[in-house]
């Protein structure tokens, strides 16, 4: 899958806040993801976001 830094990513389930979308802060092993709605961060290990991932927004 290839996913950037900067990318949006739509996932299957949403955040507490409402919110489907989360924005790319780093990739590599483990990906840095904020979300849209509240701006949380959260660090995802690459296999369990690819298996989330709905659809890749680019910029």
């Amino acid at each position: 899958m290839d996913i950037r830094v900067g990318d949006k990513l739509k996932m299957k389930k949403q955040h507490p806040c409402g919110s489907f979308e989360w924005e790319v802060l780093r990739v590599g092993a483990d990906f840095r993801l904020k979300c849209v709605g509240c701006e949380h961060q959260i660090m995802i290990s690459r296999k369990n976001a690819e298996k989330n991932i709905k659809e890749i927004i680019r910029n």
